[in-house]
């Protein structure tokens, strides 16, 4: 399958070390279409807020961890939801992304 840049999929996380963020959970998927059939770089959602600046608040209770960004197998991916990003949360995780890497 698929996955489009900037949609929310199920991952199975598991198994990780130390401190890299774990269990099935949403991801929202940061890679550009073009590379999207083997593998994916996806940054996981979480309902914790560290209030680090690397974190976007996208509902109530959920965050994207950019810090956490990782590259998956697309066999890792259990399920695709329907959830929708807004344009303003996609040019947050751009601007964030572009600090953390580039500048």
């Amino acid at each position: 399958m698929h996955y489009k840049q900037y949609s929310i999929i199920i991952v199975n996380l598991n198994p990780t070390i130390g401190s890299e963020i774990t269990k099935v959970r949403p991801c929202i998927v940061i890679s550009p279409n073009q590379m999207n059939y083997n593998n994916l770089i996806v940054a996981p959602l979480t309902s914790t807020n560290k209030n680090y600046p690397t974190r976007i608040k996208i509902t109530e209770k959920n965050y994207i961890v950019l810090e956490q960004i990782r590259t998956i197998s697309t066999l890792r991916v259990t399920k695709a939801t329907d959830i929708k990003i807004n344009s303003s949360v996609i040019n947050k995780i751009k601007k964030i992304i572009k600090t953390m890497l580039v500048d």
